[in-house]
Formats: C-alpha cells, structure tokens, sequence
C-alpha cells in the first residue's frame, strides 16, 4: 500500500461558504463521503464522455483499492443537470468527495469557497510543469489551484478534403486566405456554404478575437473590466461577421446556429470548411460512415500566418471540502493523471489528456484528424477569464447575441460591441 502524501504544513478542510441560500433537503443518489463513516471515497463523473465508463472505473478502482486498500464509488451526473446538481448540493452540503467539474465552473465553486486548495498536493506530487498550461489556467483561481486538469477538447478548422482537392485548394494559413478559399468555394461549389459563421457559437468568436490579440476581459488590481469593445477585440469580430455579412461565405439560418446545428449541416454534405471542436470528426464518422476519407483538419490559422488561439475546455478533477479524508482524495487524483490513466481515458472518450507530454505524443502520430487538433491545443489553447462573473456573462449569452445583432444587421460592429461590453462590466460589478 502506498504511503499517503500530506503536503508539510497545510490542510484541505476549510468551511464552505454556501453558493446559494441554504436549503433544507435530501439528495438521492448523490452519496457524500463525509456521510459515509468508512474508506469509501465517493466520486461524480459526467454522463456520456466515455460511451464505455464502467469498464474504465472498474479498472480504476480495483488500483485504486489495491494502492489504498479504500473503496471507489463512482456515480455518474448527466451534463445537463450537473450544474443544479453540484449547486443544491454545496448548498446542503452533500457534495461528494471528488468530482469531475466543467473547467468553466471550477473558479465558480472555489469562489463559493466549496473546492480544496490542491496547489501544495500538486506541487510535491510534481504534476504542475506537465498540467496542460490554459486548464492549468482554468483551474486557478486566485492562486491557488482548485482544479487539476483532466481532459480537454479544442476547436479548429474541418474541412471537406475531396472538395478541396477537386478545387486545387489546401488548408488557409492566414485570415486572408481564409477568406479567399472561401469566396472561391463560394463560387465553385453554389450547393454549399464556404465558412458558415454560426451566431450561437461564442467559442467560435473567441477565435477571432483573441487571434487579432484582443481579449475578452482584463484583470487589473483584482478587478475584471470588459475587453471586447477595445480596438483588437473589435478587428477579430469585424473579421469574422464580415465573412457572412460581406463575403456571403455563411447563410442567414446560421445566425440562429449552435454548434450542434453546425455539426448536423456539416454531417449533411452542405458545409465545405467550419471551425469544430476536436470531438467532431468521431462523431460525424460514426454517423455519417460515408464521410470517410472525405475530412480533413487545420489549425486555425493567425491573421499574418501561426495559429490563433482557441477555447479549451474540458474537464478538471476537484475535491470537495466536504471529504473526510483529503488524503485519500488526492490519492484518486493523482491516480487518474496518471500516465496511464489520462491517455486510456482520453484515447476512450476521444479527447485529449490534461498533460502537456501526453499531447505532444498524439501531435506527433500524424492522424490527419487528430494531430492538427493536438497542435491547436498544445500551442494555441486558451481559455476565458477566470472569475465566476464571466458563467453570468455565458449565462446570459452576451456575445452571441452581439453576433446576432450584427448578422442579422440590427447594430454596426462597433455599436454591438460597446453594448456587450457594457453589459459584461455590469456582470463585472461595475
């Protein structure tokens, strides 16, 4: 059995600050491992990742018993109720003992005062150089680290291969050929849209904002201040509507559009090139078995060559300071960023494992459906502002609905983005 790690000095357990008003009730199914009274450590997993789950934590457990000599009960939470699940539950406090936890919820629930400082336990484990640096980011609130990086998944550009190559045309490296490959897709292929621009995608934009070196935000004293109306910011979003408003590269139904409607147009045959997530090529394949050999990736591309930046997101592995035994919790941690751990699960649930080393490995297979993804995520991942205002701001859709008010032709570029710039600072408190 392996002899437990306790950083010298410094505990876990810290009293929870409730998110929400306290309530007074009786969770289901949810188990806590403070409740428990024995070596069982609780664990909340998202529903769906992994097509195959429960061989994994099978496996899991039985090392995780055998390096321990405690039980694992993992439960798994389906996405869309997770987020009012883990909020009635800090509420009641009846959070499990480790979790699985959104990257963009992780400074949320620390600044509730739910999750436990792991920053001493990675430090002596040695896992921080390795930590995938934007979920290292993610993961960080005020120093201190409440979330380590588990898997991720990043957007890039897919392209339909056979299109291009019937049309002498390869991946754009640059903002001006991007537009350029476009327009002649545009003019080549009448039945297709070039580069829809979907109106309901806010990480899509991000793209563009960061790649013409804007922000969304900025932290200055501690304090968070709108950075979407600044001139570099508003370059990228110029860019980018300019494309459907200007170019004809996208559709007017696509001003209403979600990634999962782009995935659908795209799996239709009606998309030639679109900015999709990691995750996508399995997906399309395996519905669309007749795409086979069709698709192709590219990292997006910076406005004078390079890459621009795209949103990571994913998942980090959090304690609660609810568990009874820190320790032991940390033990499950560590295990699951284990070498063999991390790459299993993401070679299972086709995303990428949390550590750096692990990423550049897959980079450097060459699948012409992975490694370009691997490499917009290694080089070029980035993440949103770290401070739970900015889950208000994606709560209230205030970029996507900038996007939409400019699609849709209702304000100018520059009028859109002073109004969701005002309106982010007034989620900012100020």
């Amino acid at each position: 059995m392996k002899q437990r790690l306790r950083p010298p000095g410094r505990g876990l357990a810290a009293p929870l600050t409730a998110l929400v008003t306290a309530l007074s009730l009786t969770l289901t199914a949810c188990g806590t491992g403070s409740a428990s009274g024995d070596d069982t450590l609780t664990v909340w997993i998202m529903e769906g990742t992994n097509p195959d789950a429960d061989p994994f934590f099978d496996e899991v457990a039985a090392a995780f018993t055998e390096r321990t000599g405690a039980r694992l009960d993992v439960q798994y939470v389906p996405w869309p109720d997770a987020h009012d699940k883990f909020t009635k539950a800090m509420a009641g406090g009846t959070t499990p003992d480790v979790a699985e936890v959104g990257t963009t919820w992780t400074p949320e629930f620390a600044d509730a005062g739910a999750l436990a400082d792991l920053t001493p336990f990675s430090e002596a484990a040695g896992l921080g150089e390795d930590m995938v640096p934007a979920l290292r980011t993610a993961g960080t609130y005020d120093g201190k680290l409440y979330g380590v990086p588990w898997y991720a998944g990043v957007r890039a550009l897919l392209y339909r291969a056979d299109v291009f190559a019937e049309h002498g045309l390869s991946a754009p490296a640059s903002w001006e050929e991007l537009r350029e490959t476009a327009e002649v897709l545009k003019r080549e292929e009448p039945g297709m849209l070039p580069f829809p621009v979907p109106g309901d995608s806010e990480y899509t934009l991000d793209a563009f904002v960061w790649g013409a070196g804007g922000d969304l935000a900025t932290r200055e004293d501690g304090r968070w201040t709108s950075a979407i109306s600044q001139p570099d910011a508003v370059r990228g979003v110029e860019f980018y509507t300019s494309l459907a408003t200007e170019h004809g590269t996208s559709a007017k139904a696509a001003t209403t559009w979600d990634e999962a409607d782009l995935v659908a147009a795209i799996g239709s045959g009606k998309v030639a090139m679109a900015v999709a997530g990691s995750w996508t090529p399995a997906t399309l394949l395996a519905d669309h078995p007749e795409l086979a050999g069709k698709l192709a990736a590219a990292p997006l591309p910076g406005p004078d060559g390079g890459l621009s930046p795209s949103f990571l997101g994913g998942s980090h592995l959090s304690v609660f300071n609810t568990a009874t035994d820190p320790e032991l919790a940390w033990e499950f941690v560590e295990l699951m960023s284990s070498e063999d751990y991390a790459r299993k699960w993401a070679e299972q649930s086709g995303y990428f494992p949390g550590r750096t080393s692990l990423v550049e490995r897959v980079a450097h297979q060459k699948d012409p459906l992975v490694a370009p993804f691997a490499r917009q995520l290694a080089e070029a991942g980035r993440t949103v502002p770290a401070t739970p205002a900015y889950g208000e701001i994606q709560g209230k859709k205030t970029l996507a609905r900038m996007v939409q008010a400019i699609l849709s032709g209702k304000q100018s570029v520059q009028e859109a983005t002073r109004r969701a710039a005002a309106d982010m600072d007034e989620s900012f408190g100020h």
